[in-house]
């Protein structure tokens, strides 16, 4: 909305600019924007062979949507209007400043130039946007902030070191008893004989081919062991 209104203004502006060639103007600002309690300061500058009276108008919006155009106090304390030449060119220009600006100081202003010959010619004006800035609910040095910064980093160190440490601490626990039910198991067999197993196994081979009882006839006399029923 605030756009179109603006847009409107210019081209009204625009409109009265072709009407009169008496008065030319210079190029203004067409916006600013600010913060409160900041101070805004516009300009009209203009060429003109004749004096030429000039008054500050500010373009508003009221509660309906519709354009409202009031005269600048100029009794205001905060208000100061003065005219003097430009320095970059060889116009007249009018300045208006207004100190520690509000919310309701937004608005479009204007300048009206009127002619000794009843010619009146409407700037397009500057568009002053003034805005409330974000408060922060902690106001918080920049010194802090680092302290702050830090300590987070170092807290995230600890987080990733202590349980990193543990899962390494206990994964070598499980390497460590792995190696050693492996060299138990490889202890069992180091207490046998070879010899006395390969004894054993014939022993019990021969057992199993002879039967419960030996034949006498088949053995040496020095042989000869009668087994017992």
């Amino acid at each position: 909305m605030e756009a179109t209104f603006v847009l409107f203004c210019l081209l009204g502006a625009a409109a009265n600019v072709g009407s009169t060639s008496k008065i030319k103007l210079d190029v203004e600002l067409p916006g600013l924007r600010l913060t409160v309690s900041n101070d805004a300061t516009f300009r009209c500058c203009y060429i003109s062979q004749s004096p030429v009276n000039v008054t500050w108008l500010r373009n508003v919006m009221d509660s309906f949507n519709t354009s409202v155009i009031v005269p600048v106090n100029d009794t205001d304390p905060r208000v100061e209007i003065r005219s003097q030449k430009a320095t970059d060119s060889k116009s007249d220009c009018s300045y208006l400043t207004l100190t520690e600006v509000v919310l309701n100081d937004t608005g479009l202003y204007q300048c009206i130039l009127r002619h000794p010959d009843n010619t009146s010619i409407i700037t397009p004006g500057t568009y002053l946007q003034v805005y409330a800035p974000i408060q922060m609910n902690l106001s918080i040095s920049e010194e802090s902030k680092n302290s702050i910064i830090t300590i987070q980093g170092v807290l995230l160190l600890l987080f990733l070191l202590i349980p990193g440490t543990f899962i390494i601490c206990k994964s070598k626990g499980l390497n460590e008893l792995e190696k050693r039910n492996n060299k138990e198991e490889e202890n069992i067999y180091e207490g046998l004989n070879l010899d006395d197993c390969n004894s054993t196994y014939h022993q019990i081979q021969r057992s199993l081919v002879q039967g419960p009882y030996q034949d006498v006839l088949n053995n040496d006399e020095d042989d000869i062991q009668l087994e017992k029923p």
